[in-house]
């Protein structure tokens, strides 16, 4: 959090307090009538993806801002998430901040380190040394992944980036009925289950309310600064059923005709420039009119699931919007909405219901599995994401998506609303801005000067300028004139109305012939358009304006040199993928906690001979609960106790199940419960249970991936992660576990290209 600044002792000290003058430091003091400021930071949502952008889904909350505020049209991100939030919270670009990609894909070069400078103050450190109160509630990742976990190191945590409360989740994704969830410096478990009826966002929403109430109950005069994310609309695209099924039919017409009756609406309300024109479908977006009528029922429900996700969101949002008006805060309290990135590709184009994605398997057994899943979709044991038609079509009227510097990776919805600061209602605005700029505005429209310094380092300059001029005048001059973007090998360049912009595949990315992701950087072809009139890039110029072009170009490098931009990476597995700091080891004790332990720094069990001891007491009567267990949604593994019997069960994501059960019963009083996997060969091998060293349930086959299964639980907390169908959650031990250990030997067997493809999909 903010520090106050030291300050030597001004009064005057005597014998005694007769001959003395105390002296207090004076607080710092916010002008009066400053406004509260709120961001709120959505997650993969598209250009058209809220009904104020030209989207059937139902918004009326963010359509309402919209409607007493503004709508930028022209408003930029980095085209992916730890990056454009590192700008909103900066002012700096995402290079500078050393977050050229996510967190979990960091790289040794100041650029890609994943660690935002001390020099790069957030604004949270700004205003908080004005006075403001900070909050931050919800999706965070911008914390390295090896510290993002109640042992790491605090330093890169909320709490010491200026922020005074925080609660939310510290990573990319999470699940959205179960989630990891951090309040202010520590794990927690979530306050309710899915059966109890618990959502994520419904639970980030009472948090906001809960910490702006807190501080107006005692300091009512004392503005505040929220930064309020979702998980919406991220995979996984979890609502409460009610929510999804309220869309039931409403996409069978299917993404083309989606997009272009979008268009239609967007041209109406002139969100896009008169001129606009609606970009055509790349030909590894299906056509869907060639699909089967499973393939269509499939992916419109896919797509219902999002649109109740995004519903679900507004009304959360809309609660927390109606608690400030009941207080009498909503007037003065300058609100900004905007999306990370465009709209997420990464369901592929079968779309995926759990969180194993592809997996090395073909389209007919995906196609098959995600069939099988339909009417789980949405809900507590799904991980699913839609396919990339409805990416394409979500970033309407735009090209590409998510993680590419066309527009449709980096153009998103930004609504400003502030009534007593802005007379404007319901209108639109075109110039330029881009996630950098919003710092600035904010601390303009405060009339605060960046600091030279905080908690005692320098700081360097912002890199974003100010567009509150634009507040009250339409035709206000564009400031924002030249931007540079790079992510994962696809870079552009901006300029006073025209764009060169090249797309690089990353390696492993094959949808698009038109680039070989091995082929050198210098070979790439660059295209040019003139954005200021061809909003959608539809026509190319590159041929007609190749001085142009060659200037663009030629500027961009002058960008990358100055904002660490450089070496360019496109691979999936970036150069220092970390090992993991368990490698080491063949022996982990653990002992009954609450919080999880990052897998990261779990005993790594996966494709390897290993047994897990349990020495528990049984009470009179017996136990029964979960004693460990590693799993996300369905998949890893769970050792537990059942109707006075040993369990083990390893879900392969629910591809494959297996199954050991104890023969004998467990007795009552002090007892040794184990498990012992034997690798056989790759991802197979036996297991068997024993009961005080004697065996009970063995030479079961067990089929076990190389791929990750999540957080470790280990005893009373352990019944809220599992991932058998015998049991329901939470199943937490009703015995005494003194102390579980797991051996491992063999060598370790990590499947890189697989655990950056979960990374980029949790991104």
């Amino acid at each position: 959090m903010a520090r106050a600044r030291e300050q030597e002792f001004q009064g005057t000290i005597g014998l005694d307090y007769r001959s003395s003058v105390p002296w207090w430091p004076p607080e710092p003091r916010v002008p009066a009538g400053a406004p509260n400021v709120v961001f709120i930071v959505l997650d993969d949502v598209g250009f058209a993806q809220l009904g104020c952008y030209g989207s059937d889904l139902a918004t009326p909350n963010f359509d309402r801002l919209a409607a007493n505020g503004l709508r930028y049209t022209n408003f930029h991100t980095t085209a992916l998430c730890s990056p454009t939030r590192s700008c909103l919270l900066t002012g700096r670009n995402h290079h500078a901040n050393g977050m050229g990609t996510v967190t979990g894909m960091t790289a040794g070069f100041p650029g890609y380190n994943g660690r935002i400078p001390r020099s790069s103050g957030f604004l949270s450190e700004m205003v908080g040394e004005q006075g403001y109160a900070t909050f931050a509630v919800g999706k965070w990742h911008l914390t390295p992944a090896e510290d993002a976990h109640d042992a790491g190191r605090r330093g890169r945590w909320p709490l010491d980036r200026g922020f005074e409360r925080y609660y939310g989740f510290l990573g990319g994704a999470t699940h959205q009925f179960l989630p990891d969830l951090t309040y202010d410096n520590h794990s927690i478990p979530p306050p309710r289950t899915p059966e109890q009826g618990y959502h994520l966002t419904e639970d980030l929403a009472d948090k906001a309310i809960e910490f702006i109430d807190g501080l107006k109950q005692t300091q009512q005069d004392r503005p505040f600064f929220l930064y309020f994310c979702t998980g919406a609309g991220h995979t996984p695209h979890h609502a409460p059923r009610e929510w999804i099924d309220a869309y039931r039919g409403k996409f069978d017409q299917g993404w083309e005709r989606w997009r272009e009756q979008t268009f239609a609406r967007q041209q109406a309300m002139g969100i896009v420039p008169p001129g606009t024109e609606l970009s055509a479908r790349p030909p590894w977006v299906q056509d869907w009119e060639q699909l089967s009528a499973d393939e269509r029922r499939l992916f419109a429900r896919f797509m219902e699931c999002f649109a109740g996700f995004m519903s679900h969101t507004d009304h959360q949002v809309g609660r927390l919007l109606d608690f400030l008006e009941a207080r009498g805060e909503l007037e003065n309290t300058l609100i900004f909405v905007v999306s990370d990135n465009g709209a997420s590709s990464e369901g592929d184009a079968l779309g995926v219901a759990r969180v194993a994605g592809r997996a090395g398997r073909d389209d007919a057994a995906i196609l098959a599995e995600n069939l099988a899943m339909i009417d789980e979709l949405g809900g507590p044991k799904a991980f699913n994401n839609y396919p990339w038609g409805w990416a394409w079509a979500g970033n309407t009227p735009l090209r590409r998506w998510k993680r590419e510097t066309h527009q449709g990776g980096t153009t998103d919805p930004m609504i400003v609303h502030w009534p007593k600061g802005i007379e404007a209602r319901g209108e639109i605005r075109r110039q330029y801005t881009h996630a950098i700029d919003l710092t600035p505005t904010v601390l303009d429209l405060l009339g605060l000067e960046p600091p030279p310094t905080l908690n005692g380092v320098t700081q360097t300059p912002l890199h974003g300028v100010s567009f509150a001029a634009s507040f009250a005048d339409a035709g206000a001059p564009e400031r924002h004139e030249t931007q540079y973007f790079e992510m994962l090998g696809c870079r552009a360049l901006y300029h006073a109305g025209w764009k060169a912009v090249t797309y690089h595949a990353m390696d492993g990315t094959a949808y698009d012939r038109s680039s070989d992701p091995a082929a050198p950087f210098a070979e790439d072809r660059w295209e040019l358009y003139h954005v200021d009139e061809d909003f959608s890039e539809c026509h190319d110029l590159a041929a007609t304006h190749p001085e142009r072009l060659r200037a663009l170009v030629e500027r961009w490098y002058v960008e990358a040199g100055k904002y660490n931009v450089l070496p360019l990476d496109n691979r999936r597995v970036m150069r220092d993928l970390p090992s993991r700091p368990t490698d080491a080891l063949t022996r982990f004790t653990y002992y009954p906690r609450g919080a999880p332990i990052p897998e990261f720094f779990a005993v790594d069990v996966r494709d390897r001979s290993h047994t897990i001891t349990a020495e528990v007491v049984i009470p009179p009567g017996g136990a029964e609960g979960v004693l460990v267990a590693q799993a996300t949604g369905e998949r890893g593994y769970s050792f537990y106790v059942q109707d006075g019997r040993l369990h083990y069960v390893y879900n392969l994501a629910g591809e494959a199940r297996s199954e050991i059960h104890s023969n004998e019963a467990i007795p009552e009083g002090e007892v040794t419960l184990a498990f012992t996997f034997t690798r056989t060969g790759p991802h197979e091998g036996t297991g068997a249970l024993s009961i005080n060293g004697l065996p009970s349930g063995a030479g079961a086959a067990v089929r076990m991936w190389d791929v990750r299964g999540g957080p470790l639980f280990c005893g009373f907390e352990a019944g809220r992660r599992g991932v058998s169908g015998r049991y329901k959650l939470p199943f937490r031990f009703s015995g005494t576990l003194k102390r579980l250990t797991v051996d491992v030997s063999g060598e370790v067997r990590r499947n890189a290209a697989a655990e950056v493809r979960e990374a980029l999909a949790k991104q």
